[in-house]
């Protein structure tokens, strides 16, 4: 599971364009996945992120 965010994350960064606004959504599934990635929340938790409103 751990290996597969990985390869997502990457495969993810690949598609930035530097552009902020048309990043913003692959940039947010970035940072959910780290979230996962780093236990920073539920797995198979619905709510994203309180703190920063992700």
């Amino acid at each position: 599971m751990e290996e597969q965010l990985k390869n997502r994350i990457l495969e993810l960064r690949g598609k930035l364009t530097g552009d902020m606004f048309q990043d913003m959504d692959v940039r947010d599934e970035i940072h959910n996945l780290e979230m996962k990635l780093q236990g920073v929340k539920p797995m198979d938790s619905h709510f994203d992120c309180v703190g920063c409103g992700s």
